[in-house]
């Protein structure tokens, strides 16, 4: 059956040739057919952008792919032409207008090279296959693909366009980045970072994938050994020069396993400097921790100078409830520990110069020695419970900016792109 693209006259069981195909398929007779590479529905765009003319007639990639066996029938495009001037496709008439519109070198370099990558991919499909129903873990290097590891760190740009020149020098190469993420999420890596940086790779043609492992050299292998990888682009340590000493580190390890993938060490320009520290876990900003100390340290002692005078009107009482608002106050500035010393301290200062006798740390009254020992136990209470928002509120704005990440990557897969 011919021209497996093209559409039936009217009136026929089916609008395409391809639905009648599928029909005597399934009344198990073998069908040969042919097809032009123009005619691929996925190629549709393609072929209209380099030849200007577009192609109605198209089958679905997937009819064609569904082939016991597709056979590229590979022609110069000067061996084409010849036979066009020869008459051998067209009547004489329309020779002229085909070679000098639609079958220029330039169209038919562009289609040849089409159809040489399509067939490429469908081979790739079948090694893949083949190498999965054998169990076969090794790397065979028909076809150069290169990896690039990326930690979300700011040498990944770097990286990128380092691998994007390797697999530009081997025509046809793949182009992937991994991202490795530990079983807890996405610690370890800037979710901001990573995005632009998959924005990047997709840019230069690649593709981004996210794996997770908390061993990231084993991880890295293993999903370079899965995609059939060659190669495998890592950046040199950030870490310092005593670290390495210490251990080994992810790429000096990887380099070790890799076995028969090549390993790229590219240097940048944060190589040595020592890993930045990750964003502190703390509950409050350093800012308001220290404001938070400098009230505890100066407003305590300015609140005792305060009541001093009316030592003898206040009871003690209402002095530890002045205390105990001081101390709430450092609780909300600067979180637990500086209000958890601010509470200790004012009950040394209530003790000091509002309990009899006063100027000694002496107690003579077990009511008073009570009443303080329950002010610290309260204002302790209240600074943890202060610290556990905070913290809440900080853990919450950042699994917002993690969802958020995920869900712009599952935006990806559900529109067909590569995850």
């Amino acid at each position: 059956i011919d021209e497996l693209a093209h559409t039936n006259v009217p009136g026929s069981r089916n609008a395409k040739r391809w639905q009648d195909v599928e029909e005597i398929l399934d009344a198990g007779i073998d069908v040969v057919s042919t097809v032009n590479i123009q005619h691929l529905e996925s190629l549709n765009d393609v072929v209209r952008q380099i030849t200007g003319v577009p192609q109605r007639e198209t089958v679905p990639d997937e009819v064609v792919r569904r082939a016991d066996q597709v056979e590229l029938v590979d022609m110069s495009p000067e061996a084409l032409r010849r036979r066009l001037a020869h008459g051998n496709v067209y009547a004489p008439e329309k020779v002229d207008a085909a070679l000098s519109n639609y079958f220029r070198v330039g169209n038919l370099t562009a289609l040849r090279e089409l159809a040489l990558l399509w067939v490429a991919g469908k081979v790739d499909e079948q090694l893949d296959r083949y190498r999965a129903e054998h169990g076969i873990e090794g790397t065979w290097e028909a076809r150069e693909r290169v990896v690039v590891a990326l930690t979300g760190g700011p040498e990944g740009d770097t990286l990128i366009r380092r691998a994007a020149r390797i697999a530009a020098r081997s025509k046809g190469a793949d182009l992937l980045a991994v991202h490795v993420t530990r079983a807890d999420g996405l610690a370890g890596g800037d979710p901001a970072r990573l995005a632009r940086q998959r924005a990047l790779v997709e840019n230069l043609g690649g593709t981004y994938h996210q794996v997770v492992g908390d061993d990231v050299p084993r991880a890295l292998l293993d999903f370079a050994r899965g995609v059939n990888a060659t190669q495998l682009v890592l950046g040199a340590s950030r870490r310092g020069r005593f670290a390495q000493i210490l251990s080994r580190g992810v790429g000096v390890t990887t380099t070790a396993l890799s076995g028969s993938i090549d390993v790229h060490m590219i240097t940048h320009g944060e190589a040595q400097k020592g890993r930045r520290p990750p964003p502190s876990r703390a509950a409050l900003t350093r800012t308001r921790r220290l404001a938070g100390w400098a009230v505890a340290v100066t407003g305590l002692p300015v609140l005792a100078g305060v009541l001093i005078p009316f030592r003898e009107t206040l009871t003690l009482p209402s002095e530890i409830l002045f205390f105990l608002l001081m101390v709430i106050g450092v609780a909300l500035i600067g979180g637990m520990w500086p209000a958890v010393t601010a509470a200790v301290g004012g009950s040394l200062l209530l003790n000091y110069f509002f309990t009899t006798p006063v100027h000694t740390l002496t107690i003579s009254d077990p009511e008073n020695l009570f009443a303080l020992v329950v002010f610290v136990l309260v204002a302790a209470a209240v600074s943890g419970i202060v610290d556990v928002a905070a913290r809440r509120t900080r853990e919450a704005a950042r699994a917002g900016a993690d969802a958020e990440v995920l869900s712009t990557l599952a935006g990806h897969v559900l529109r067909g792109e590569s995850a």
